[in-house]
């Protein structure tokens, strides 16, 4: 009896007990492991953000900068494609920098105006300019400030490790835009195709004859508002109590100020471009600066808000065609390289607003909050470069950021921010004078911002420009070697 119990028990705890008891044991021993691999796992992820932290971005900086002549849409420009343009610029930094292609790590353009055949402008220029194939190249567009965006698209490449050299540039030739068949005749010809029987294609030709003399023009109006850009500027100078008086005085001083930096030199920027063909001639110079009086200036009607405007052509940017081209790298790259720096890129920012009723307002915006975001003050900034849309629209924007009311309002400030100093404000002249290609500009307010740190030994500097679609843009510059 005793016997058969015992077998019964063992048979009994070989069959249940340890086969129980080791499947726990070794769930236990998977769960412990699956532990040690999360524990693991945590620690290696705490390391990898310790690092990523700690490691230091780069300096990025500005080794030089060019730009063709920006000459009035219509004048000596007006045979030429964008391309053309850009691919002059690109030609002219490379020689003037000395830079080996085997250097260059890619190439940024900004653009607005669109020509079909050379949409990814930017390679196309690079091609033409003699840039090896290998070297990528792509276009980007953001209105006015496109060749800013080029410029910090790059400095985003640079900063994460991506590149050590690229070429940022930018190029708008007004002189010639696309303009199409309206929508009626392009679903006309389009359809020609489909047409089986003559009449059907009789008819459809008769669609594409009744609207061939309608064309589209490129939109010079917001297309979120239909509201063109000029009546937005009226509107605002009104709204921040800028006279028509300020605002021509505000165009003759933009200039009188061009006008001598072009007579002094210092417009070291500027590369000739050599145009080819029966009477073959070089242009060298801006060709829109005109020095009036208020007079003259008194005379002219408003060109968008009528009759009682206060915009006018004259203290307005005119169109423009142009193209201009910067070299930016990590400091590191540059002095290993040989290549002497003109200035720190420190920063940026972007903002955007009502496009509405603060369409041009983007300086106010974001020169405080830039200031904010780099830990200085408005009197710690030498130089301010601010795109010259209009006349009234800078004025306004100095009032906005010099007013209790907006700052508190709109801006959700303690108090006023304050008022940018005239006597550090585009002592070269602006867009008003000496033009505005809307994708070149951002280039030329980097060179003029970093040229005019060197000459007026000061420390930092500022660019802010607006944009359409109520955007904008602040960046930060810095003297180098200062």
């Amino acid at each position: 009896m005793i016997r058969k119990f015992l077998l019964f028990y063992t048979h009994w705890y070989l069959l249940f007990v340890i086969p129980c008891f080791t499947s726990r044991l070794i769930y236990v021993i998977f769960a412990f492991q699956k532990m040690l691999r999360a524990v693991s796992s945590s620690f290696g992820t705490a390391r990898a953000a310790s690092t990523a932290v700690k490691r230091n971005t780069p300096n990025i900086v500005l080794v030089d900068a060019v730009r063709t002549p920006f000459v009035v849409s219509g004048t000596v420009f007006k045979d030429l494609m964008a391309v053309d343009l850009q691919k002059e610029a690109i030609k002219a930094l490379v020689e003037k920098t000395k830079l080996p292609y085997e250097k260059l790590d890619h190439i940024i353009c900004g653009t607005v105006i669109q020509e079909c055949k050379t949409s990814n402008i930017a390679r196309e220029a690079a091609l033409l300019a003699g840039v090896p194939d290998n070297i990528p190249a792509h276009t980007v567009t953001l209105a006015c400030i496109s060749s800013n965006v080029a410029i910090t698209t790059g400095m985003g490449m640079l900063a994460t490790g991506n590149a050590n050299a690229i070429i940022a540039g930018g190029v708008e030739l007004l002189s010639d835009v696309p303009i199409r068949y309206n929508r009626k005749a392009r679903k006309a010809m389009l359809g020609m195709n489909k047409a089986k029987d003559v009449p059907s294609k009789l008819k459809i030709g008769g669609e594409i004859v009744k609207n061939l003399l309608s064309p589209e023009l490129p939109a010079v109006a917001e297309f979120s508002t239909g509201e063109t850009m000029g009546h937005s500027g009226d509107r605002l100078a009104a709204a921040f109590n800028v006279s028509r008086r300020e605002q021509d005085e505000f165009a003759i001083r933009s200039h009188t100020l061009a006008s001598e930096a072009a007579k002094n030199g210092k417009f070291t920027d500027v590369v000739p471009v050599f145009l080819d063909g029966k009477k073959p001639k070089t242009i060298k110079e801006d060709n829109g600066i005109r020095v009036s009086t208020i007079e003259k200036l008194s005379t002219l009607k408003p060109a968008f808000v009528k009759p009682h405007g206060t915009v006018t052509a004259a203290n307005a940017s005119y169109l423009t065609d142009g193209a201009s081209a910067a070299l930016i790298m990590t400091e590191e790259y540059a002095l290993a390289n040989g290549f002497k720096p003109k200035a720190y890129l420190r920063d940026y920012l972007y903002v955007a607003q009502d496009p509405k009723d603060q369409l041009l307002l983007s300086p106010a915006y974001v020169i405080p909050k830039l200031l904010d975001k780099a830990g200085l003050g408005l009197k710690d900034i030498d130089v301010f470069e601010i795109h010259e849309a209009f006349a009234g629209q800078v004025l306004a924007n100095l009032n906005a950021m010099d007013s209790e009311y907006f700052c508190k309002e709109q801006m959700k400030r303690s108090g006023k921010f304050g008022r940018v100093p005239m006597d550090k404000l585009n002592l070269w002249g602006g867009s008003l004078s000496i033009g505005h290609p809307f994708g070149a500009t951002g280039v030329r307010l980097a060179a003029h911002s970093a040229h005019r740190l060197k000459e007026e030994k000061g420390q930092y500097a500022v660019i802010a420009a607006c944009a359409a679609g109520g955007h904008g843009v602040g960046m930060l510059i810095e003297a180098y070697g200062k």
